[in-house]
């Protein structure tokens, strides 16, 4: 870590690794409690294996059940995340699936290196400036053709927390607009086709979104006369 490393990062995963055992027990059903969810986990899974089953990355993998599920979908999946906690966590608990630390704002992985990359509730941690500088770094990441799956909650105000399961923290979990999203996807080179926002569930305050993108591909060489 540097002394130049954004408060909010420091931030995140200090309040990651503090919460890191309760948010596990919270998390633990998912995707099963979520239909739409693992629709469109299914969905990317099926276009990743089409297009030839190249290696994809989860960024912000936490306590690891999503990139787990996504590895029981036929996937050559690895977790990366801030949190060592989180990380040990889910080595522990998943020992057949890679996990590493590291910051979805600055991956340490060559150019065009993947086939997809998932960022399921994880961009929410990011500051409204620095998404462009996200979403430049996973099509950086990103083979041409390469599927990106973007999950997050739908609003316009951020929450902050003080206090989360007993433990003090500094957590902002930011809403996000689908639109503004989607139109930041484009400007670093993402096409979207496919976007569903659901209601709340119980027990939820806001509706949901879930964006499917890809990076274009190479054009395909025309025969020379």
């Amino acid at each position: 870590m540097t002394a130049l490393e954004p408060s909010f990062i420091r931030d995140t995963r200090d309040g990651y690794n503090a919460i890191a055992a309760d948010y596990a027990e919270l998390s633990k059903d998912h995707p099963g409690a979520d239909p739409y969810g693992r629709a469109m986990l299914g969905t990317f899974a099926e276009y990743v294996l089409a297009d030839g089953g190249g290696p994809v990355v989860e960024v912000g993998s936490g306590p690891g059940q999503m990139t787990a599920h996504l590895h029981t979908l036929g996937l050559n999946i690895s977790g990366i995340d801030l949190s060592p906690v989180m990380v040990a966590m889910a080595r522990r608990t998943y020992p057949d699936v890679r996990f590493e630390e590291g910051s979805m704002t600055g991956l340490d992985l060559p150019d065009r290196s993947l086939a997809g990359l998932v960022a399921w509730y994880s961009i929410i941690h990011i500051v409204p400036e620095q998404l462009p500088h996200v979403f430049a770094e996973f099509h950086r990441v990103l083979a041409p053709g390469g599927r990106l799956l973007l999950a997050f909650q739908v609003g316009d105000e951020p929450r902050h927390y003080d206090e989360a399961f007993g433990h003090r923290v500094s957590l902002d979990f930011r809403r996000l607009s689908p639109d503004r999203v989607t139109e930041l996807l484009n400007q670093a080179g993402f096409q979207v086709p496919a976007r569903l926002v659901r209601e709340p569930y119980d027990g939820e305050t806001t509706p949901h979104a879930k964006l499917l993108a890809h990076k274009p591909p190479l054009p395909t060489p025309q025969p020379q006369p």
